[in-house]
């Protein structure tokens, strides 16, 4: 069941086969009990009122058992938005894999149900891609919001202007610098490289080292994408078993294959140093937010694991001692 609901090798995507009747765009919205927040997802779409001929809209559920997500997208779309659900629980890559599949768009936009899009997200990604036709996928700035739709912050600059980011295959396998919610990727690329599979937690990294190995991608540092943190969020669920660092380690192992022969090292040491630090203040941040000492420890053992360093180290000694105190000031 497993290997099913992952993939072993990158899915292959059909290419489109009527031509002539196409549109521009293609905004696919996997979702799976993330109601509360379709509403904001699919508003956020409507409201760049790009035209129907322009634009394909379409929700793709995976069994969700929080609400009848049919039920939303009839009555935000009104007509507007198209809807399949899956007729069993197939998993995030899976339900990927269907995104891309039914895309009829020249460019995919996979859109994840809790997300959102700040208007002039698609004119400033068509802009990049008639700006610079080389470029296999083009994505803007983001910024988190948390449940609530409050800022949380924004991303990092990966340049100070719009165009082709130079040396990204190199900057982008150190570490994770987007979300899928940012990112447009034009159909022909998912074509020749095929679909998201391997892993659950960071499918998308190796997926934009994969096109970064093989195509220019383009950038704009405006910050028109909304990535929302919430408890039950796959990264989130993640976290309490330790899957997402052994995912992350997978990753960065399928990456090698991508990269010049004599960057492998290095960058194999960065990925691994930076992802155990990101990792060490992940358990930081359950231990101060929920006082989850099990969770916070299997996060903070997990991140020495997978890269020994001074700053990974005292950390998980000071979070031994937090849970230590903790344990005894309720005995």
């Amino acid at each position: 069941m497993k290997s099913h609901r992952i993939p072993s090798s990158p899915p292959r995507i059909a290419p489109v086969t009527d031509e002539l009747n196409r549109p521009l765009w293609s905004v696919m919205i996997p979702t799976y009990n993330c109601s509360d927040y379709l509403n904001e997802t699919l508003e956020s779409v409507l409201i760049q009122q790009v035209g129907e001929s322009n634009m394909q809209i379409e929700v793709i559920d995976d069994c969700s058992t929080d609400n009848d997500v049919k039920a939303i997208v009839t009555e935000i779309g009104k007509g507007r938005i198209e809807f399949f659900g899956q007729e069993r629980n197939v998993g995030s890559l899976r339900n990927f894999e269907t995104c891309i599949q039914r895309s009829r768009g020249k460019w995919i936009h996979i859109l994840h149900g809790d997300d959102k899009v700040k208007p002039g997200f698609y004119k400033e990604v068509e802009n990049l891609f008639n700006q610079y036709p080389s470029a296999g996928a083009a994505f803007t700035g983001l910024s988190g919001i948390d449940e609530n739709g409050n800022l949380i912050y924004h991303s990092n600059y990966i340049q100070g202007y719009p165009g082709i980011i130079e040396d990204w295959l190199l900057k982008i396998s150190k570490q994770q610098s987007l979300q899928a919610c940012a990112m447009v990727v034009k159909r022909s690329v998912y074509e020749q490289l095929g679909g998201f599979f391997g892993v659950h937690y960071g499918e998308d990294w190796e997926m934009w080292v994969r096109i970064a190995a093989h195509f220019p991608v383009a950038y704009s540092p405006e910050n028109l994408a909304l990535y929302r943190h919430h408890s039950s969020n796959i990264s989130s669920r993640f976290l309490a078993s330790g899957q997402n660092i052994k995912d992350i380690r997978s990753v960065i192992e399928i990456i090698q294959s991508y990269l010049p022969a004599e960057k492998r090292r290095e960058i194999k040491r960065i990925s691994k140093r930076y992802f155990s630090i990101y990792f060490t203040k992940k358990a930081q941040g359950i231990y101060k937010k929920e006082r989850n000492g099990q969770v916070a420890l299997k996060q903070a053992h997990g991140a020495l694991r997978l890269h020994f360093n001074q700053t990974t180290l005292m950390s998980l000694l000071k979070l031994y001692i937090k849970v230590l105190i903790r344990y005894k000031g309720a005995n």
